[in-house]
């Protein structure tokens, strides 16, 4: 059934209560289930569950992966099969949509995980308690939820803002409950099958579950003798450097410096495999070329200069080069300002972006008759008496937690209307929010008025960035809800739920992984950033609160020469984007995010894009079982590659802790 909508002149002329008229009797379904006992405790689940991949994936790439639509396909599949084995009826679409909306909101709340809070704790040193960050944290998402429901009248019910991710979601959900339901459930089985793949691959090279496999079921070290329990390398050269060692062969190197220094290694992570699918190629590709740059041609040259070099520890001991030493002593600079000033130039080119903020209405004839909706919408008191509270709440918590002082807590939020309504405009063309972009508009004003305290730039950027990308990305998740149907405060009280479980499974997991404490029990930041796990948007915010509190003075002179290059090679780059309408595809942002990302995975996602590019084009007949595994696919097969290995690598993790 085809999803009705209005037509160009029919939006442009007609007053919101027409509108509201029109969707109350031609589309709301106020008959049918939707946040149910069921619907809201799968997508809790699944929020749950799903996060905890966004964490893991964002530690290692920076990039924050939605989860709407394997939610979506995962939620469809397993109700599906319920109902055909006679144990419980099928799932509405509403219902899987409110699912989908739970867990959609579970994956945007743990952002802060990945950005400004690792950055504060990597400047400061400081390691807030974790019922302070679980606080924080949900009073923030909670401001964004109370935001985007007054936008969602004006954006959705009024402006019929395209949304585009949304309204794919809204289409998909569509085709799986009006058209061909096989189809749904032959993208839950591939994306069962390439998890239960990627799972078992992800167990035979982690040593936490070789462990328990072979010491605590087989007792291998009780009756074989076993010391180190036997696991596969992820790291294929490993293989290579074992052999060298023994036959006295070449060690690979550029320039005196060995390519284990540079972090040059060939690694299969079939994990950032799937990011790369998901990424597409020109980002992979931009993201390759970021790396190929600093840590093949400019690392070795400002090594051999010496601006690169051993330095002394806290303890007064050399710490020895290493990929982490070279971003944080020289490449983070040139990186952050590409990814900086190309997400401001992209984001200055869209003006239509900031029509929003000076948009002048239209006049139209009166709104009159009663309010259809005011049953089914949430109330704009709620909003109204909410967001003042919340925010001023976020202010003190903000304060009493981090040591940011009141009075620039406070001035800081009403940047969180401009920001809301820059970044839902974004969204609602684009499907992207810049985030990035904005929040260094609040880390430099703070920054201006408080160089002393990195938290007074850290947490007033995080508190109003994440409120205002949290509001944007949630409307596009009501998208299809108004699209399909559905009731807005069903799906509001969904997103509550969904941040709720976002926080409670990601900031243990998150001090579990990354803050294990060292042998007198004390938690350090000393594991934030490590090989594994780059934190690559966190160091992006770190970089600049250290331009802002040292000043760029402190920096070497080959740095601030590098920075300057890469600021008009950004500008080049993206005017190019621009001017050429796209037909240029290499990004200013995705080549600054290759210099902080660790090469190894920077590898494996071109990789993945590189295969599902060659596939796609290889397959590209549609009705062939190559077109629908590949194209049609390729986001369950992602899906699979991330959720599988994510999940196995956390479990690895937490068995190395208690075993």
């Amino acid at each position: 059934m085809a999803l009705q909508h209005l037509t160009d002149e029919q939006i442009a002329t007609w007053t919101r209560a027409q509108k509201d008229e029109w969707w109350f009797k031609n589309i709301f379904r106020g008959d049918m289930a939707q946040l149910t006992l069921r619907s809201g405790f799968t997508g809790f689940l699944l929020g749950g569950i799903l996060s905890a991949t966004g964490l893991y994936i964002g530690a290692k790439t920076g990039i924050s992966l939605g989860v709407g639509l394997t939610s979506v396909i995962l939620a469809f599949a397993l109700f599906r099969a319920l109902h055909a084995g006679g144990w419980a009826q099928d799932y509405t679409i509403l219902e899987n949509n409110c699912t989908q909306s739970i867990a959609t909101a579970s994956g945007y709340v743990t952002t802060a995980l990945i950005s400004s809070l690792p950055a504060y704790m990597l400047v400061s040193g400081v390691i807030p308690p974790w019922w302070q960050l679980m606080i924080w944290m949900i009073v923030i998402s909670t401001t964004g939820v109370l935001i985007a429901f007054p936008l969602k009248r004006r954006f959705i019910n009024e402006d019929q803002a395209p949304f585009p991710e949304g309204r794919a979601c809204g289409v998909v959900l569509d085709s799986l409950y009006n058209g061909r339901g096989d189809e749904g459930v032959f993208k839950a089985k591939l994306l069962g099958w390439v998890s239960g793949g990627a799972a078992l691959y992800q167990a035979a090279i982690s040593d936490g579950w070789m462990k328990l496999v072979q010491f605590k079921l087989l007792m291998l070290d009780k009756w074989a003798g076993v010391v180190e329990p036997w696991h596969l390398h992820e790291r294929l050269d490993d293989y290579y450097y074992t052999w060298a060692a023994k036959a006295d062969a070449v060690m690979p190197s550029i320039l005196g410096t060995s390519f284990k220094t540079l972090g040059l290694r060939l690694t299969l992570d079939v994990a950032v495999i799937g990011v790369g699918g998901l990424m597409g190629l020109a980002i992979a590709g931009s993201c390759f070329l970021g790396a190929f740059i600093n840590f093949v041609i400019l690392a070795p040259l400002m090594i051999q200069m010496g601006d690169i070099a051993p330095r002394l520890g806290a303890n007064g001991l050399p710490v020895p080069l290493s990929r982490v030493e070279i971003v944080n002593q020289w490449s983070l600079w040139w990186g952050v300002t590409m990814m900086v000033v190309g997400a401001l130039v992209s984001l200055v080119a869209k003006p239509e972006i900031f029509k929003g903020l000076f948009k002048k209405r239209v006049a139209k004839p009166a709104d009159a008759g009663p309010d259809l909706l005011k049953d089914i919408e949430v109330p704009l008191w709620v909003s109204y008496v909410g967001v003042p509270v919340f925010g001023m709440l976020g202010a003190y918590v903000t304060h009493l937690f981090f040591g940011v002082p009141l009075w620039m807590a406070v001035i800081s939020l009403p940047l969180i209307f401009v920001l809301s309504i820059i970044c839902t405009n974004s969204m609602a063309l684009t499907s992207w929010t810049p985030t990035g972009a904005l929040s260094k508009i609040t880390q430099f004003t703070m920054g201006a008025l408080d160089r002393s305290n990195p938290a007074s730039n850290l947490l007033p950027a995080g508190m109003t960035a994440e409120i205002a990308s949290n509001a944007a990305n949630l409307l596009s998740d009501i998208k299809p809800g108004y699209m399909l149907g559905g009731k807005p405060r069903h799906q509001a009280i969904g997103h509550i739920i969904g941040n709720i479980a976002g926080v409670l499974v990601c900031v243990p997991l998150f001090f579990l992984l990354f803050l294990q404490p060292d042998a007198s029990g004390v938690r350090g930041t000393a594991g934030i950033v490590s090989d594994q796990f780059g934190f690559p948007a966190a160091l992006q915010w770190k970089g600049v609160a250290d331009v802002i509190a040292k000043g760029l003075k402190s920096l070497p002179v080959s740095a601030l020469v590098s920075m300057a290059i890469a600021a008009v090679a950004a500008v080049v780059m993206e005017l190019a984007r621009i001017k050429s309408k796209g037909r240029f595809q290499l990004s200013a942002v995705a080549t600054g995010l290759g210099v902080v990302l660790p090469p190894e995975a920077v590898i494996g996602m071109f990789v993945g894009a590189l295969i599902f590019w060659g596939m796609g084009r290889k397959h590209k007949a549609p009705g062939t079982k190559g077109h629908r595994i590949w194209v049609e696919g390729m986001e369950p097969i992602c899906a699979g590659l991330i959720s599988g290995a994510a999940l196995m690598g956390i479990g690895n993790a937490i068995i190395n802790v208690l075993i």
